[in-house]
């Protein structure tokens, strides 16, 4: 099934439909993409690392799941398959496909579908509205970054911290100093390394075509990203897996922070989903560079409003405890997004030559 989840879109497949060898699977998938092509034109991959994306879901053995799912990142110009990172954007999508494809049964007005993400080895609660027992994806709800309005999917991500690490800061330190600038690595949801622009001399505030057409920046962004996966102890691969890498700024539209991030070479249009949410539990994190830039409203300071190219986007953390001199522990984070399925068949994949 080719879904849109979130701001993303792929290829989603039971996983008793594709091989259980790692090497045969990940040659079906390359081929399923058209990868490695820049235009993926003799696949379903749209071009591009957010049109390039698949989600591989199974029953889960486990009392405390329901489904699991493995996210794929398929290089379009690569002959690579990459279950590093993550993907929230398009973990939107598992809970409907779950559903649809009955592997959970669905209750009325809203299922709650249990998630164990095999990337992270986490856990997500997925709330999919379907009234009289069936997935609706109409509805009011608009994300940025997404035309027309659809049903809300909340999805409550549970302990989402040290998801490769171990641990919320994976260098003991709220700040570290990358090649004379300070930045902060974190690891919730996702492992992310976050400067400030103004260290970059930019705004925060620029578009992705601006961003996109700085050569000289990209560069400087990568260096700083795999510097940070040492320091982070992760695998250290130029344009793979993690930490991603996000330049934040000072909000300018109401929201509590703006942000930038990159996937891996190039803006993203939008943002990741995992990402704001790192980047919300940075806000509340003392002596981050986020906490230094972030305006969070004292009535609701727990909601964290994240501005990117495309529009807003929105998160709650939910704190155990909020020590003001150390380590914050944040036991859950939720976002609202949506969903769409746009196509349901057969993908037909050229015969290895």
């Amino acid at each position: 099934m080719l879904m849109r989840g979130g701001s993303s879109k792929g290829l989603f497949f039971l996983a008793e439909n594709l091989p259980e060898d790692r090497s045969a699977r990940d040659c079906l998938l390359l081929a399923a993409m058209g990868s490695p092509d820049l235009r993926q034109i003799d696949g379903m991959g749209g071009g591009n690392d957010l049109s390039s994306k698949v989600v591989i879901v199974a029953p889960s053995r486990r009392p405390d799941a329901d489904v699991e799912y493995l996210f794929a990142q398929v290089s379009v110009a690569r002959d690579l398959v990459d279950v590093l990172p993550n993907s929230g954007n398009m973990l939107a999508a598992v809970g409907p496909f779950a559903i649809e494809r009955g592997l959970v049964r669905a209750s009325s007005p809203v299922t709650k579908v249990r998630i164990l993400n095999i990337n992270s080895g986490k856990h997500v609660e997925a709330l999919v509205q379907t009234p009289g027992g069936k997935v609706t994806y109409s509805g009011s709800f608009h994300l940025d970054g997404v035309p027309g309005t659809s049903a809300p999917i909340t999805l409550n991500f549970l302990d989402p911290a040290g998801t490769k690490t171990g641990r919320l800061l994976p260098t003991g330190n709220a700040q570290d100093l990358i090649a004379g600038l300070p930045v902060t690595c974190i690891d919730f949801a996702i492992p992310i390394v976050f400067v400030k622009a103004a260290s970059l001399g930019k705004s925060g505030h620029e578009s992705k075509q601006e961003l996109d057409g700085d050569a000289a920046f990209l560069e400087r962004l990568e260096e700083i990203r795999v510097a940070a996966a040492k320091l982070m102890g992760l695998v250290v691969s130029p344009d793979r897996g993690v930490p991603k890498i996000a330049m934040i700024a000072a909000p300018r539209q109401g929201g509590s922070i703006a942000s930038r991030y990159f996937v891996p070479s190039s803006c993203h249009p939008v943002h990741a989903a995992t990402g704001a949410l790192a980047l919300a539990a940075a806000c509340h994190t003392p002596d981050t560079v986020a906490e230094e830039l972030a305006e969070l409203d004292e009535h609701s300071p727990n909601r964290i409003v994240i501005e990117h190219p495309s529009g807003q986007m929105a998160c709650e953390l939910h704190l155990a405890a909020h020590p003001h001199d150390a380590v914050p522990v944040i036991s859950a984070a939720s976002l609202v997004t949506s969903a769409r399925p746009l196509l349901s068949g057969e993908v037909f994949v050229r015969s290895p030559s």
